[in-house]
């Protein structure tokens, strides 16, 4: 079936829903009509909405997808998994271990694999101690998966080496919800969608990379009167042709927009006097360490943060800034929803606390439509690595490697001797591989994910990734993909409902995936490949006891009954989720203590039914930020001065380059680009180019044209389009074959660790 791109926009979720611009229309004959013998529940393998979805299968085989009526996307899909089908049965599907001999990848058995992975692994780690193997995980790896390799290396090696890709786009919104809150995770739940008179979009394409979401919000603007929808991008998007207000403004400027119309909510007496005194304490940094500040101290704060020096830093103009803020302060329920262009950024955190400052200030938060809510990138972002403690620094579910107490609890948990966890949390995900570059790091295990083509200023990565005195071990579905192709050696892995285990997505929504196929070839589940490794490495280290004793799992469910029971008695709670609820519930949102629980929409408020609230403050009349338990169970509003991005253009680089997702593909194209359908719609990367500097250049749509950082080159198509400001253009970053991250910068955010991929200085140059 042949498939424009236009047809593809016209039946897409996202821009399905916009009636205002005529695009309603039926599936595209042909999608979903296969005849399927039998109907498996799971969620769509993309983004971290979690759409819920039932795979079709027919002869043993995936046929066919449809959404799931009884989920919270009401049955509604967006094109990508639509055609999730096809991902499965690639021609270039992995389906036997290779290992690299010279040049030449070669088929061995499993047991060669084995053998041979645990065989440099416990080689290094004889010599050199567990701090010289790490493990670089994902937000696409079931959450069994992520808690064992957590446990493994932080509990049973002894090291904390191990982090995840999510530390490339959600680690800056987790770093602000725990610093602003106490806690990670969104308050709130989908739900708000349909309560919300105001939604405030910013850094986020939600129509191209959350479409049925976005569906949701435009569906609540058609239907529910004096909807006002302000969108913050400096791109005018697919998602911003239904926005009432589009607020444009210089790349990296936001935190100034965010401060003025704090400024104006203040002037204007637009916040709530009685939010500010029972629920809010107010924080700057002195001395490099957080210290609390009156409330009149930071109104003098904003008093240099009027509309007028807005507009001069960030040229959005300044009657657009005070609309905003009205709108925002007014709204019977405001609702604000981001994504990357917050998160990638070395201002992540503070960004993310200025949009969590404007709901503190008024109000806007702890009822329906009222919320803060941070939009995932990964199926399982959430889920396995925020909630389950993947990160270098993260023990599960909301604990601390820095915290004495809580490492010894989860020594405790796991029967493990204390002191073995290590008080000093490991690199994060750019120092990983830096390291490895080193070879401080020797042995390194890649799971799910591929760095090779996502990492920030990505030359020196690579290059490392290929190391002589080092060892690469990377799991994957396809080969070769940019960072399979570096490897030594490669394990087939099982993909999507090839094998079982549980998402947890966005709203704090679990979700289990059954098994419908079996998997490709030899490919096998992630997580067998992972019991089976630790039981080989400790017994290669001399303490097989320990390794049948805490990592001889059967199966997912038995890792995830310990889950449970790890989650018991946290802000998190999962005690009620039990895998025979999981296979019968269309989702599950924490806490849900227990199994006659529904699960919770919203916390922090007795009012709207967070079961935790009273037993952790149980003096709470109503809402308690119990997560911030040191400042009283109030949440924080911070005073964060206006920074701009790490590498701003200049005279040399007059251009800012940023990246991003557009609505066919996802993350680095390993799989969307499988599909022919989704590939023929969008076949390659270009350039996006604001018409008025294209013609100072004299650059016209399909021009080659050469951007160039301080980092490197690439030479791509351009399209001429009224979407990027001036001085801003736009690369997506899904292909293999033009490499946009060797341009991007690896200067990261202090607190997160998250690179700002979202912002780099380039010259642009016709070919």
């Amino acid at each position: 079936m042949n498939v424009t791109r236009r047809q593809l926009l016209k039946y897409s979720a996202a821009l399905a829903a916009a009636s205002a611009i005529g695009l309603e229309l039926p599936l595209p004959q042909g999608v979903g009509a296969a005849q399927a013998e039998k109907w498996v529940k799971a969620v769509c393998r993309y983004c971290g909405a979690g759409c819920g979805v039932y795979a079709g299968v027919s002869k043993g085989k995936v046929v066919a997808v449809q959404g799931d009526r009884d989920n919270w996307n009401k049955g509604f899909l967006c094109i990508k998994g639509y055609y999730l089908p096809s991902i499965l049965y690639a021609n270039d599907r992995l389906k036997y271990p290779l290992v690299k001999r010279g040049d030449e990848f070669v088929k061995i058995s499993w047991k060669e694999a084995m053998d041979l992975m645990t065989g440099r692994f416990a080689e290094t780690i004889k010599k050199n101690g567990a701090n010289s193997v790490a493990f670089y995980g994902s937000g696409q790896a079931y959450t069994e998966e992520s808690y064992f390799m957590n446990k493994f290396f932080k509990g049973g090696l002894g090291t904390n080496n191990i982090d995840g890709n999510p530390r490339l786009c959600m680690a800056s919104a987790a770093v602000g919800y725990v610093s602003t809150f106490g806690k990670d995770e969104p308050m709130g739940a989908y739900d708000d969608i349909y309560h919300s008179d105001c939604f405030f979009i910013i850094g986020s394409n939600m129509a191209e990379a959350h479409p049925v979401i976005f569906r949701l919000v435009n569906e609540r603007k058609q239907k529910g009167g004096n909807v006002k929808i302000i969108m913050v991008d400096p791109r005018k998007t697919l998602s911003a042709r239904i926005a009432d207000l589009h607020m444009s403004f210089v790349p990296g400027t936001d935190l100034a927009i965010l401060h003025a119309m704090a400024h104006v909510i203040i002037k204007e007496n637009l916040y709530s006097r009685d939010f500010v005194s029972n629920h809010l304490v107010f924080k700057t940094v002195k001395d490099d360490k957080p210290a609390k500040v009156s409330f009149e101290e930071y109104v003098k704060f904003l008093d240099e943060y009027t509309p007028e020096t807005a507009e001069k830093i960030s040229k959005c103009p300044k009657d657009d800034i005070i609309k905003a803020a009205r709108w925002f302060a007014r709204s019977k329920a405001t609702m604000s929803l981001w994504c990357m262009g917050l998160n990638q950024r070395t201002r992540g955190v503070w960004v993310n606390n200025l949009v969590h400052n404007l709901h503190l200030l008024t109000g806007q938060i702890c009822r329906p439509g009222a919320t803060t809510f941070s939009l995932t990138g990964q199926p399982n972002a959430c889920g396995g690595v925020r909630d389950g403690g993947l990160l270098s620094h993260l023990l599960p579910y909301g604990r601390l490697i820095a915290n004495e107490k809580d490492r010894e609890e989860m020594e405790k948990f796991w029967g493990i001797p204390k002191g073995r966890i290590q008080p000093k949390p490991g690199p994060t995900a750019v120092d990983i591989f830096r390291s490895f570059n080193k070879s401080e790091i020797k042995a390194l295990w890649v799971a799910c994910t591929n760095p090779g083509q996502s990492l920030p200023n990505l030359t020196p990565y690579r290059k490392g990734m290929e190391g002589k005195d080092t060892f690469l071990v990377v799991s994957e579905a396809y080969h070769p993909t940019r960072t399979s192709e570096l490897a030594d050696l490669v394990l087939p892995a099982a993909l999507w409902v090839e094998k079982d285990g549980t998402y947890g997505q966005s709203e704090r929504r679990y979700q289990y995936l059954e098994k419908a196929v079996e998997p490709q070839g030899e490919a096998r589940p992630d997580l067998m490949v992972m019991v089976e490794f630790a039981n080989r490495l400790l017994k290669a280290l001399g303490r097989e006891d320990e390794a049948k004793r805490l990592f001889n799992f059967k199966n997912s469910e038995e890792v995830w009954n310990e889950i449970r029971q790890c989650s018991k008695g946290t802000a998190y709670d999962f005690m009620g989720m039990t895998r025979a609820r999981m296979k019968k519930a269309h989702g599950v949102q924490w806490p849900c203590p227990t199994e006659d629980h529904p699960g919770t929409v919203r916390r922090y408020t007795a009012k709207y039914g967070d079961p935790l609230l009273k037993k952790f403050d149980p003096q709470a009349a109503d809402i308690s930020f119990y997560g911030a338990k040191a400042d009283g169970n109030k949440a924080t509003v911070w005073l964060r001065p206006y920074k701009g991005p790490a590498e701003p253009p200049d005279a040399e680089y007059p251009f800012a380059l940023t990246t991003g997702r557009q609505i066919e593909h996802w993350h680095t194209g390993t799989m969307t680009l499988k599909v022919p359908e989704l590939k023929r719609s969008a076949p390659d990367a270009y350039v996006e180019i604001n018409p008025r500097d294209a013609l100072k250049l004299g650059i016209k749509s399909r021009d080659k044209v050469k951007l160039t950082s301080r980092r490197g080159s690439i030479v791509l198509e351009a399209k001429v389009v009224d979407v990027p400001r001036d001085g801003l253009v736009f690369v997506p970053m899904h292909y293999p074959d033009k490499l946009i991250n060797m341009l991007t910068t690896d200067a990261y955010d202090a607190m997160s660790k998250q690179p700002e991929f979202k912002i780099c200085a380039v010259k642009v140059e016709k070919v």
